[in-house]
Formats: structure tokens, C-alpha cells, sequence
């Protein structure tokens, strides 16, 4: 007989993105903007500061909650774009992915009620689903290309019976954003009806605000300390350290070390030499991310003006993350389509499908390129597509 796992388990779905990605395994001609990443490798610097810590000999275990200089280097960043919070509140884990887990591990029982805005990273609707929780989705809509949240459909939504309310803003993979006005009516009924918030502002930096915010709305602007909120953070999109595997988390300072407890039966702790390149990478922040953050503006600003001239094509310039979501006109099978612009055309992009079932019929396009050119190159894969 095959061994028997959990149900849960079985019944969850592999990654579409991947299945796409597995359509054109091995071709060098294929250009991919499947995955949430820059083509960016990590600035010499933090690279140099990791080989350091290796040549230092730093191969040892750390504290559960992270290297106290880090902690405290995080707490300076943080403070300086929010409210203060002091390194008593912060917890570093080995990738945003942990971070998210271990909130969730922390705040969820089995048969508990939890919502999620969607569309949304599958992880963080899998995540509860994989601790037996019943996962409640509230999904924003397309207003001529642009996600939209129903805020008394969400606020309707959440009841005291609901124990977590996963939020993603920015938004992977609509790129849309939670206003301050949006944020507060949140908090104010999640007090009320007792419910925490997990909200992941992994792209807060990665925002284009008119005005020139250095990063999106955070409930950390408008959280008392000892609030029902954890903020999860990831040095993956906005210091260019993906494959790193480095997070963080914020949270009320009486629940840290019960979150180092988790820490320690997930991963014991971050490797040292990741945390002390993550140190180099907020040391170099002033002035890397700020640049970063204008390299994709341009990025955007192009792709999606050259997307935009295309025939059948709806879509609007998302104000945060990096992604263009949209649809073509007549396709309306997204995992599909986006494998036969692989296989036929080297196009790689990831199907709307993947981020929830209101995704369906949307594409993602990564625009974290090293140069505009290369998307341009995309766009012209996709016309030709488009042509036949």
C-alpha cells in the first residue's frame, strides 16, 4: 500500500508557477519573468561581508532570535521609516517564508477560522491550510485593470470568531495597496472583534508613491506596541538577497520568546555569516534601496506603457511590488497560456491561477530586470503571440 500522509498534505496543490517553469527547464532562449526576483545578484559588499564571516570562522549556531547587533541594527531601519520599536520586538528567521510560518504556528489551532485577502502568494493561504485551519478569502477586484478592496466586504468578513486576518500589501501579485485610511478601519475592528493581523510588507520599500514615500503604509505607523499584529519582513526583494534566506518579524514584545520557541523546532536559528551580510545590507540601505526603488519605477513605468500598447491587453500600473498583473483578451486559462508562451515563443510568465482562483484569466510579470531592454524583449515575444 502507498504510505499514507496527512490529508491536508495531499490535498495541496504544487506550484503552478513551477509547473510553468518545468515547461521550459533547460532552454537558454527562454526569457523568465516567472519569479518573484530581481536578475540582480546581491551588491559586493554584502557578498564580501558573508565571506568574511566564513574566513572568521563563524560556522556556529546563534541565538534563536538572531545576532543581538543585527536585532538592534533592524530596530534602527524600522524605526526610521515607523514608529519606534525597540530590538525587544524583533525576531530574525532564516527567509520571510520561516517568519510567516512561525507567526502562523504561533496564532493558529487546528479548526480555527482564518482570513486572507487574495489574490495572494499561495504560501500564505497553504501555510494555515497545512495547520488544519479553515481559510476564509476575500478577494480584491479588477476596476479597469486596477485591484480594488471591498472594505466593508473584508470588515464583514472578519467576526470574533475569526482568529487571523492574513493581509499582503504590497500586494504579490496585483501590486496593490493598502491606503493609511484602509489600514486603520482594519485595526480599529480587529480590535474590536479580537483578531490579529499578519501582515506581510515584504515589498514595503518597493513602493512608487506619488509624493516619493520611502515605503508603503505599515500597520506599524499606526499599531500600539502591545497590538494583535505581527509585520513580517524579508531582506530577499529590497536588498536583492533572495537565495540568503533571511527574514524578520515585528511583533508585541510579550510574545518574542515564545516565537524563539518555534524558531528553535523550526530552523534553531539563521546561519551567522547570513546575518552578518544582512548587517552589511542595512548599513548600505540609505542609499542602495532608495536607488532600487527608482531602478523599478523605470522598470515599470516601461513595461507596463509598452504592455498597455498592445491589442486585447487590460492592466494598470500597480503602485507597489514588482509586478505587472494582466489579462489578455480570449484567454482565459491561465496556467495554459502561460505554458504555450514558454514552450512557443520563450516567454516565461507566471499564470494568474496560481495566486487564487479570482487570479484566473491574469498573468504575472516580474519587472525586477537589470535593464528595461530585456522587457521590451518580453513584450516583443508576447506580440508575436498575440499575432497568431
Amino acid at each position: 500500500m502507498k504510505p499514507a500522509l496527512r490529508a491536508v498534505i495531499e490535498d495541496l496543490s504544487a506550484s503552478r508557477i513551477r509547473e510553468v517553469a518545468n515547461a521550459g527547464l533547460g532552454r537558454s532562449d527562454v526569457l523568465p519573468f516567472w519569479f518573484g526576483e530581481s536578475d540582480e545578484v546581491t551588491p559586493i559588499a554584502v557578498r564580501e561581508a558573508a565571506i568574511a564571516s566564513i574566513e572568521g570562522g563563524e560556522t556556529f549556531y546563534a541565538h534563536n532570535l538572531g545576532l543581538p547587533p543585527l536585532r538592534e541594527a533592524l530596530a534602527r531601519y524600522v524605526s526610521g521609516l515607523h514608529q519606534p520599536v525597540g530590538a525587544e520586538r524583533i525576531a530574525v528567521t532564516s527567509s520571510g517564508v520561516s517568519a510567516l510560518m512561525v507567526a502562523q504556528q504561533a496564532l493558529v489551532d487546528a479548526g480555527d477560522e482564518v482570513v486572507a485577502v487574495v489574490p495572494v502568494w499561495p504560501n500564505l493561504t497553504a501555510q494555515p491550510a497545512i495547520l488544519g485551519a479553515r481559510v476564509r478569502c476575500v478577494s480584491l477586484r479588477p476596476v479597469a485593470g486596477a485591484w480594488m478592496l471591498d472594505l466593508d466586504e473584508l470588515l464583514a468578513a472578519i467576526t470574533p470568531a475569526t482568529r487571523v486576518l492574513i493581509v499582503n500589501s504590497p500586494n504579490n501579485p496585483t501590486g496593490w495597496t493598502l491606503t493609511r485610511a484602509e489600514q486603520q478601519a482594519i485595526l480599529a475592528h480587529c480590535r474590536r472583534t479580537g483578531t490579529w493581523v499578519l501582515s506581510d510588507e515584504v515589498y514595503e520599500r518597493l513602493y512608487y508613491g506619488d509624493a516619493g514615500e520611502a515605503c508603503a503604509p505599515s500597520f506599524l505607523d499606526i499599531a500600539e506596541p502591545e497590538d494583535r499584529v505581527i509585520v513580517v519582513h524579508s531582506f530577499s526583494k529590497s536588498f536583492l538577497m533572495t537565495g540568503w534566506r533571511l527574514g524578520n518579524l515585528v511583533a508585541p514584545a510579550s510574545v518574542i520568546e515564545q516565537l524563539g520557541k518555534l524558531i528553535e523546532f523550526n530552523t534553531s536559528c539563521a546561519p551567522v555569516f547570513v546575518q552578518r551580510a544582512g548587517m552589511a545590507a542595512l548599513a548600505a540601505a540609505p542609499q542602495a534601496v532608495p536607488a532600487l526603488q527608482a531602478h523599478l519605477r523605470r522598470c515599470r513605468d516601461t513595461l507596463v506603457g509598452a504592455l498597455q500598447a498592445l491589442p486585447g491587453i487590460e492592466l494598470a500600473s500597480p503602485p507597489g511590488a514588482m509586478y505587472a498583473f494582466f489579462r489578455v483578451a480570449g484567454q482565459d486559462d491561465s496556467l495554459a497560456f502561460a505554458k504555450r508562451l514558454v514552450v512557443d515563443h520563450g516567454l516565461g510568465l507566471a499564470p494568474g491561477v496560481a495566486f487564487a482562483d479570482s487570479g484566473e484569466g491574469w498573468l504575472r510579470w516580474c519587472f525586477a530586470s537589470r535593464t528595461p531592454d530585456r522587457l521590451l524583449q518580453g513584450v516583443e515575444r508576447l506580440a508575436g503571440a498575440l499575432r497568431l
